[in-house]
């Protein structure tokens, strides 16, 4: 039993953003029914596969945000497929789709249709640019990606090195910010129809969402009059908060506090460094100067050395590879790595688990990615054609 496992979601999502969403209901208890288009989710094919594409159902990236899901195939053109929606939708909690804005209103199934076989239904939408539901823009309908929303919401602007170009962050924060968003969402308008009865649309556009997600360059920008831009690993308003290159590898120190200042001076020896720059202001105003003191200490140490030095007394850590991931203890302690069955490979996959904890229930992944089509018969009552991704 999870905690959601009440709730019954038609997802229509594909891709990153919707099917990110729907996992982290999938993975808190709820029965998520994935209703692929003909074909599939467009993302079964992408690699990495374990070995043989030819053998696998799918890859990595449709495996790690789609585990725990049921599948069913349908295709909103057929009448016989749209009918066979529309039954699901009556008993339903929640519909959550990714499509651009209009799409489902072509096939006569938007937010009004459906609630007209099911009044409490939940809608949730994750467009590039919101809905016209809650606010009408003249980007509405145009295509979106992360790299988009990371161009348009500030985040390349403000992400990179000072003298590089703009530069997206390596996770799809476009996608999973929003999604994460969505789901909160999600769960705030089941409270609010647990409470009245009601149920309601929710909107989550990955532009919007971006802005959210660079608050600080929002309230720089109003304050200071002046467009925050790149600088690195360092932070604009705090010293010191950067990476440090050690003699094999990088460690990050976050040192911003006088008490932390005052531990990294007396572990460099330059004790004096701290009666110097007593207060945060003045180590920020002369930060170029005392970040090449640091560099210079930390350039003549290990990774484990400087940690070593400052772990206890100091905010420092790594800058860890995937690999040193799968070795720290940590993130076995936390669950953080599970396994999950590859279909059509010899042996399993680790995929990320589940952040959110809770004592008495945890989510947790539910088992791996479903074959296409692979619930009918649970779901619709008929018998399933293939068993097999083809």
């Amino acid at each position: 039993m999870g905690a959601l496992s009440n709730l019954r979601v038609l997802d229509l999502t594909q891709v990153l953003a919707g099917p990110y969403c729907t996992m982290l209901l999938a993975d808190m208890g709820a029965d998520v029914v994935k209703i692929e288009r003909p074909g599939g989710d467009l993302i079964r094919s992408n690699p990495p596969f374990v070995d043989d594409a030819e053998e696998e159902a799918y890859g990595g990236y449709f495996q790690s945000v789609n585990r725990g899901k049921k599948s069913i195939e349908l295709d909103f053109g057929d009448e016989e497929d749209r009918a066979d929606f529309l039954s699901l939708v009556e008993e339903a909690d929640i519909v959550v789709e990714n499509y651009r804005a209009g799409t489902m209103e072509k096939y006569d199934l938007g937010y009004e249709t459906l609630t007209e076989y099911n009044p409490d239904l939940i809608y949730s939408s994750i467009r590039g640019f919101g809905d016209p539901r809650t606010g009408e823009t003249d980007r509405q309908g145009q295509p979106s990606f992360d790299l988009i929303a990371q161009a348009l919401g500030g985040v390349m602007e403000i992400t990179g090195q000072e003298d590089g170009p703009p530069t997206k962050t390596g996770p799809g924060v476009g996608d999973l910010f929003t999604a994460t968003l969505n789901c909160i969402g999600i769960l705030a308008a089941v409270n609010h129809r647990a409470q009245t009865g009601e149920g309601q649309y929710v909107d989550t556009g990955m532009y919007d969402s971006m802005l959210s997600f660079t608050e600080r360059a929002i309230y720089q920008q109003s304050y200071t009059g002046e467009a925050p831009t790149r600088q690195g690993n360092s932070h604009p308003t705090l010293f010191p908060y950067d990476a440090f290159e050690t003699a094999d590898g990088y460690t990050v120190i976050a040192a911003f506090g006088t008490n932390h200042w005052k531990e990294v001076c007396a572990a460099m020896g330059r004790e004096e460094l701290a009666e110097e720059y007593p207060t945060a202001s003045d180590r920020l105003e002369h930060r170029e100067a005392l970040r090449e003191e640091m560099a210079a200490w930390t350039a003549e140490l290990t990774n484990d050395e400087l940690i070593d030095t400052l772990e206890g007394r100091v905010p420092v850590a790594p800058v860890q590879t995937t690999e040193e991931i799968f070795e720290d203890p940590h993130v076995h302690a936390r669950d953080m790595l599970v396994s999950v069955e590859q279909p059509g490979a010899d042996h399993e996959v680790e995929i990320a688990g589940n952040p959110i904890k809770m004592t008495k229930t945890s989510p947790e992944p539910r088992g791996r990615a479903p074959l296409l089509d692979e619930h009918r018969e649970e779901v619709l009552g008929e018998e399933t054609e293939t068993t097999a991704d083809d």
